[in-house]
C-alpha cells in the first residue's frame, strides 16, 4: 500500500479574518471553518448560556443536596478524564464541599467507565454521591449497581448514548436524546465546566460560597489543557476556553493537579 498525502483545499476567503492576522493563522482558522473575525473573540459572553444545557439545573440541585455528604468523582485515565476529574475535585473543594475524593479506574482491571466492579470499590469509601466525568452514559449496569446500594449518581458525559440510558438521578450530556443545546462539540471537561458554572452561580445566589472562593473561570487552564491534548472542532466555545485558559495557565497549579490525577495505584488514585 502506497502512502498518499492529499492536500485539502480550503474553501472561503480568509482575508475576511483581517490583514492584521498572520497569513498562516488565517489559513489555519479558515481550514477550521472560521469565516469571520468575530468568531475569534475570547469574551466569555460568547459562551452559550449555562442554563441551556439539559440537566444542568437538576445537577446543581443534586450537588447542593450532597454539599455536606461525601462526593466521589469517577473519571477516566485519558486527557479528558484527567482534566475533568481535576476540575470537579478542585472546584468543589474550593467552594466549601466538605468531602470530595476521586477514583480513576484501571481499565485493564475494572473495564471502562462506572462498571459494577468499580462501584464495589467506590462503595468502600462510603460516598453519598457518585459523579462520573467523561464517562457513564453507557454504564447501565454500573449505575444500576450504585443505585441498588442506595447511592445517588450524577452522570456527566459527552459520548453518544445507546438506545437505553442509565437510570442515574441526573444525566448531563449534550449528545443525549432530546437535548436542545446548540453545540454537540463539548468534551467531557466542557460538560463538567458547564455544570460547575451553574453550581457556582447557585452558590453565590444563596450566599453559600466561601469568602474569596475562586470563580469558575479560574479553572479554565484545565479546560485549555484538555483542548491541547485532544482534537476538537473549533467553535466559539472551544476557542474561548482555549485562549482564556492558556492566558491563565501561568500559575500552573491546575496543570499540576491534572498530572497528579493521571497517577493511580490498583483501583485508582488519591489526592
Amino acid at each position: 500500500m502506497t502512502l498518499q498525502i492529499r492536500r485539502r483545499a480550503v474553501s472561503g476567503d480568509d482575508r475576511a479574518l483581517g490583514e492584521a492576522l498572520h497569513p498562516v493563522l488565517r489559513r489555519a482558522y479558515a481550514a477550521r471553518g472560521i469565516s469571520d473575525a468575530a468568531q475569534l473573540s475570547t469574551e466569555l459572553a460568547r459562551l452559550l448560556p449555562v442554563g441551556t444545557l439539559g440537566g444542568v439545573t437538576s445537577a446543581v440541585e443534586l450537588l447542593l443536596q450532597h454539599r455536606g455528604g461525601r462526593i466521589l468523582v469517577v473519571g477516566d485515565f485519558d486527557a479528558d478524564g484527567a482534566t475533568s476529574t481535576a476540575l470537579v475535585v478542585r472546584a468543589l473543594r474550593a467552594w466549601g464541599f466538605g468531602s470530595v475524593d476521586f477514583l480513576v479506574p484501571n481499565r485493564f482491571e475494572f473495564g471502562y467507565g462506572l462498571t459494577p466492579e468499580i462501584v464495589a470499590v467506590a462503595a468502600g469509601r462510603h460516598p453519598t454521591l457518585l459523579v462520573t466525568v467523561d464517562n457513564g452514559i453507557s454504564s447501565l449496569a454500573g449505575v444500576a449497581s450504585a443505585r441498588a446500594l442506595g447511592l445517588d449518581v450524577l452522570v456527566t458525559d459527552h459520548h453518544l448514548p445507546a438506545a437505553e440510558l442509565p437510570q442515574a438521578n441526573v444525566i448531563v450530556n449534550p449528545n443525549a436524546g432530546g437535548d436542545s443545546f446548540a453545540s454537540r462539540c463539548l468534551a467531557g471537561v466542557g460538560v463538567a465546566f458547564y455544570v460547575l458554572a451553574a453550581l457556582k452561580r447557585a452558590l453565590d445566589a444563596a450566599g453559600l460560597a466561601p469568602p474569596g472562593a475562586p470563580g469558575v473561570a479560574e479553572f479554565l487552564d484545565l479546560v485549555a489543557l484538555e483542548r491541547w491534548r485532544t482534537w476538537c472542532r473549533w467553535t466559539p466555545i472551544t476557542g474561548c476556553w482555549w485562549r482564556r485558559g492558556c492566558a491563565g495557565s501561568a500559575a500552573g497549579a491546575a496543570w499540576r493537579a491534572s498530572r497528579r490525577c493521571c497517577r493511580w495505584r490498583n483501583a485508582g488514585a488519591r489526592i
